[in-house]
């Protein structure tokens, strides 16, 4: 009887896959393989399909094309309700929360500041908090009746209670309170980590020469914090344009008036309440290409398209 032998062609395959993993050639996209089909299942298709879904009506059992039907259906009240209080929430987010976690990232990196490590960590503990129940928190605290803690502040001062969830102006104050509380100690940290890497010679050139503490602000610090200055507000416009679940939590998207109704709680409304998933999908586009066009204007105008000398 003949006996076939397996060893060799064993020792094959173990030297075949020994030379694909030692290869400079192959080696690198079997590492990246994993990435690349991640990336392919869960964004590229995703993505492809939501721009696809924007010219389609998506309904159960009804699927078609009609073209730019859905954009036209964009350019109604509640949607501009809902674009204009996305962008009033951005713009007062980006005006504290830029300013205003650069000085005190600015007092937090000086040395003469007592226990500054203790306040680094308290400014930072609210990002670790879950938003829906600082949302609950807040809501208590703007409560309605006249018992509640900031009518009972605002009662020192001779001042009415307040329906705060009730009104567009102090809703929106509401909304910005809680982001503000909540991202201030993440920006602290980009500034902080920024500042120190500036160079102290810098400043000390700068105090040889006589600079003062605000011209070493002005003409030191500023200039060099701009990289990290246009990564925050890069990220806060996204974040600002795309926020939800504060509102969510505060009128769970049905606020009076829609004075809490953002384009992603639209977006929400249309696509998972009244399940005109088409219709939702250009609204999701729609907000893509508004946070991409602002993001790329606010970078030109920075300058950080210009090729450097």
């Amino acid at each position: 009887m003949r006996v076939v032998s397996t060893a060799v062609p064993h020792r094959k395959i173990t030297h075949t896959l020994r030379s694909l993993l030692y290869s400079q050639r192959f080696a690198p996209f079997l590492f990246v393989w994993p990435f690349i089909v991640t990336f392919l299942l869960f964004f590229a298709y995703p993505a492809v399909n939501t721009v696809v879904m924007s010219f389609q009506l998506v309904l159960p059992g009804d699927v078609r094309f009609i073209g730019f039907e859905n954009y036209h259906k964009l350019w109604n009240a509640q949607f501009r309700q809902a674009l204009i209080v996305s962008t009033k929430y951005t713009f007062w987010t980006l005006l504290v929360l830029i300013p205003v976690p650069l000085v005190l990232a600015v007092f937090l990196n000086s040395k003469l500041v007592l226990a500054r490590n203790f306040f680094r960590s308290v400014l930072f503990v609210p990002a670790l908090t879950s938003v829906v129940v600082a949302g609950v928190i807040f809501r208590l605290i703007f409560g309605e009746v006249e018992g509640s803690v900031m009518n009972t502040i605002v009662g020192w001062f001779g001042i009415p209670a307040q329906k705060w969830l009730f009104h567009s102006e102090t809703g929106m104050l509401v909304l910005v309170l809680l982001a503000s509380w909540r991202w201030m100690g993440i920006n602290i940290v980009y500034f902080l980590s920024a500042l120190q890497n500036i160079p102290k010679e810098l400043y000390e050139s700068a105090e040889i020469d006589g600079a003062g503490v605000f011209d070493k602000f002005w003409k030191i610090t500023l200039p060099l914090l701009k990289p990290i200055t246009i990564y925050v507000l890069t990220i806060s416009i996204y974040g600002g344009f795309a926020m939800f679940t504060e509102s969510y939590v505060f009128w769970t998207n049905n606020s009076p008036g829609d004075i809490g109704l953002t384009i992603v709680g639209y977006l929400y409304k249309q696509g998972f309440e009244f399940f005109e998933l088409g219709y939702g999908s250009a609204i999701g586009i729609t907000l893509l290409a508004l946070i991409l066009a602002i993001n790329i204007v606010q970078l030109k105008f920075f300058g950080l398209f210009r090729k450097e000398s």
